[in-house]
């Protein structure tokens, strides 16, 4: 069993979302990675349904998740719990994949990040390797954050993979 770790849908009030994994006979190391991979409980089949029940009261009681913190790098501000992202405090408008590299990327500022790191983090692992994804969606990033604002973020590292720098 393989599992991407949990990333909050756009559409979804992340600050309300829990995961309860249920899984018919998963193995211990299925178990951990599903629990590693974000999920906050997990149930094995066959289950009461007072179980069920009970764990879904306690994910209940939980609260609310903590609001993520807003990313920064320079002038360029991303919040992942409002899907925005601002760049010397002008909105700049990225399709779904294109927030998840920038995220991605935010997260390691001025580290360089391979392409292999980058599809298994934005994409997934089974995605092709070979393919240029992530090249083509740079671009998409330079053409939106870089062109209009005259100012470079994101360093290529030839052979290497590529770095936001905090500028």
């Amino acid at each position: 069993m393989f599992l991407k770790p949990f990333l909050p849908d756009p559409l979804v009030n992340s600050t309300q979302m829990r995961v309860l994994l249920v899984e018919d006979e998963p193995a211990v190391r299925d178990r951990v990675e599903g629990l590693d991979a974000g999920a906050d409980d997990y149930l094995v089949k066959p289950f009461a349904f007072g179980e069920l029940l009970a764990r879904l009261r306690a994910l209940v009681r939980r609260g609310a998740v903590a609001r993520p913190a807003v990313l920064t790098c320079g002038d360029l501000a991303l919040d992942p719990a409002a899907h925005t992202v601002t760049r010397a405090g002008r909105p700049v408008e990225l399709s779904a994949r294109e927030f998840a590299l920038l995220e991605f990327l935010m997260r390691h500022p001025g580290e360089v990040v391979s392409r292999t790191a980058i599809l298994g983090g934005v994409w997934d692992y089974d995605y092709d390797g070979l393919s240029n994804v992530v090249d083509v969606y740079v671009g998409y990033l330079r053409r939106k954050l870089e062109q209009p604002f005259g100012r470079s973020l994101i360093r290529t590292e030839r052979g290497v993979g590529y770095a936001l720098d905090p500028g």
